[in-house]
Protein backbone atom coordinates (compact mmCIF):
# COMPACT_ATOMS: atom_id res chain seq x y z
CA UNK A 1 0.00 0.00 0.00
CA UNK A 2 1.27 3.26 -1.45
CA UNK A 3 2.24 5.67 1.63
CA UNK A 4 0.08 9.27 1.53
CA UNK A 5 2.78 11.33 0.07
CA UNK A 6 3.31 7.94 -2.24
CA UNK A 7 1.13 7.76 -6.12
CA UNK A 8 -0.37 4.24 -6.83
CA UNK A 9 0.05 5.46 -10.03
CA UNK A 10 3.34 4.80 -12.39
CA UNK A 11 4.54 7.48 -13.91
CA UNK A 12 4.40 8.48 -16.86
CA UNK A 13 1.32 7.55 -17.61
CA UNK A 14 -1.82 8.21 -19.58
CA UNK A 15 -4.65 9.37 -17.64
CA UNK A 16 -8.42 10.40 -18.27
CA UNK A 17 -9.97 13.78 -16.95
CA UNK A 18 -13.70 14.09 -17.41
CA UNK A 19 -15.44 17.24 -16.75
CA UNK A 20 -19.02 17.35 -16.64
CA UNK A 21 -21.04 21.01 -17.43
CA UNK A 22 -24.21 22.77 -19.07
CA UNK A 23 -24.08 21.97 -22.88
CA UNK A 24 -22.31 25.85 -24.40
CA UNK A 25 -20.57 26.08 -27.69
CA UNK A 26 -17.30 26.66 -25.91
CA UNK A 27 -17.43 24.31 -23.10
CA UNK A 28 -15.05 21.97 -24.91
CA UNK A 29 -12.32 24.38 -25.55
CA UNK A 30 -12.71 25.83 -22.16
CA UNK A 31 -11.95 22.55 -20.81
CA UNK A 32 -9.16 22.25 -23.19
CA UNK A 33 -7.46 25.23 -22.24
CA UNK A 34 -7.53 24.94 -18.45
CA UNK A 35 -5.72 21.46 -18.82
CA UNK A 36 -3.34 23.27 -21.39
CA UNK A 37 -2.34 24.88 -18.60
CA UNK A 38 -0.78 22.07 -17.11
CA UNK A 39 0.03 19.89 -20.05
CA UNK A 40 1.18 22.04 -22.84
CA UNK A 41 1.48 19.35 -25.16
CA UNK A 42 -1.45 17.56 -25.08
CA UNK A 43 -2.30 15.27 -27.78
CA UNK A 44 -3.97 14.87 -30.67
CA UNK A 45 -7.21 12.94 -30.07
CA UNK A 46 -6.75 13.69 -26.22
CA UNK A 47 -10.23 14.83 -26.23
CA UNK A 48 -13.90 13.39 -26.54
CA UNK A 49 -16.94 14.52 -25.51
CA UNK A 50 -20.50 13.19 -25.08
CA UNK A 51 -23.52 15.21 -24.30
CA UNK A 52 -26.40 13.98 -22.12
CA UNK A 53 -29.72 12.54 -23.71
CA UNK A 54 -31.32 15.63 -22.91
CA UNK A 55 -28.61 17.60 -24.76
CA UNK A 56 -29.02 19.91 -21.47
CA UNK A 57 -25.22 18.83 -20.11
CA UNK A 58 -21.56 17.92 -21.56
CA UNK A 59 -19.22 15.47 -20.46
CA UNK A 60 -15.59 16.16 -22.02
CA UNK A 61 -12.95 13.68 -21.24
CA UNK A 62 -9.67 14.43 -21.89
CA UNK A 63 -6.61 11.97 -21.53
CA UNK A 64 -3.20 13.26 -20.51
CA UNK A 65 0.11 11.92 -20.17
CA UNK A 66 0.66 12.81 -16.46
CA UNK A 67 4.29 12.90 -15.54
CA UNK A 68 3.24 13.85 -11.53
CA UNK A 69 0.62 13.21 -9.00
CA UNK A 70 1.12 16.67 -8.48
CA UNK A 71 0.52 17.53 -12.22
CA UNK A 72 -2.85 15.34 -11.67
CA UNK A 73 -3.50 17.06 -8.42
CA UNK A 74 -3.24 21.08 -10.46
CA UNK A 75 -5.54 19.95 -13.19
CA UNK A 76 -7.98 18.92 -10.72
CA UNK A 77 -7.90 21.64 -8.74
CA UNK A 78 -7.76 24.29 -11.71
CA UNK A 79 -10.82 22.71 -13.01
CA UNK A 80 -12.89 21.76 -9.58
CA UNK A 81 -12.02 25.56 -8.79
CA UNK A 82 -13.94 26.69 -12.12
CA UNK A 83 -17.62 27.87 -12.12
CA UNK A 84 -18.76 26.20 -15.15
CA UNK A 85 -17.40 22.48 -14.00
CA UNK A 86 -20.67 21.05 -12.60
CA UNK A 87 -18.61 17.71 -11.93
CA UNK A 88 -14.62 17.17 -12.63
CA UNK A 89 -13.71 12.62 -12.60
Amino acid sequence: MPSPTESALQFPCDFPIKVVGHQHADFEAEVVARVREHVPDLGEGAVRNRPSHGGKYLAVTVTVRATSQEQLDAIYRTLSGWDRALMVL
